[in-house]
């Protein structure tokens, strides 16, 4: 998912972490500080549009250095979240550095996550804009809950709960939505769907050339 410039600013005062709140927080977060920068995939590619598998095995080397990757490509494309499809790797995990609507910054991963909504009675929609970093350049109106709740593991196999409202609820379903094989443009009308594909085909190469000028400065 990528970040919409006029969401709040969060605040070192006001982080939580893996769900829990700390006094303060690294930008970008130290898990990109270990990783490499992996390949974004791009709407249209098969692994974006099949269901993700489950994760099975916990506390390995490989587990840990796919979520710092992750961390860090996230970071590169200015990011709010990341799933594990959208580097090509077809595993039930995602990473997120997102804002809520409170100016709360939330870092962390979510592994094998299931997203739990409010009831339909209870439900309360944004019509907020949204963009995904697998469709570079574009950003629609999406109906989205204003609250949200994923239920998952750490990458150690320790139970996590995870609650988002506003702006953070929209990133949580937007990743969980990865995970099954969906964009953010599975959701749109056919109409609406069309226009931001025009817009990805309009700015994808301005926004390939943003990502690779702010790696090299990485590198450098």
């Amino acid at each position: 998912m990528s970040v919409h410039h006029d969401r709040p600013r969060p605040t070192d005062r006001r982080v939580r972490v893996q769900g829990e709140p700390v006094d303060s927080h690294p930008a970008p977060a130290p898990e990109a500080a270990r990783g490499s920068v992996r390949r974004i995939t791009v709407v249209g590619e098969e692994v974006l549009s099949r269901p993700c598998r489950t994760v099975t095995e916990f506390g390995s080397s490989e587990l840990s250095a796919l979520i710092d990757d992750m961390f860090l490509t996230m970071h590169v494309a200015d990011g709010a979240g990341l799933a594990a499809n959208q580097v090509g790797v077809g595993l039930r995990l995602f990473v997120y550095d997102c804002p809520d609507d409170e100016g709360v910054r939330h870092v962390g991963h979510v592994v094998n996550p299931v997203l739990e909504l409010p009831a339909p009675a209870r439900r309360r929609l944004d019509d907020g804009f949204e963009g995904c970093l697998s469709v570079p350049g574009a950003a629609m109106a999406v109906p989205r809950t204003d609250r949200a709740v994923v239920r998952g593991f750490d990458k150690d196999g320790e139970p996590l709960t995870i609650e988002g409202t506003g702006y953070f609820a929209r990133c949580l379903q937007h990743e969980t939505d990865h995970l099954a094989g969906q964009t953010y443009l599975d959701r749109l009308s056919r109409r609406d769907r069309r226009d931001a594909l025009r817009q990805m085909t309009d700015r994808r190469e301005e926004v390939f050339a943003e990502r690779a000028h702010k790696a090299a400065g990485l590198r450098g």
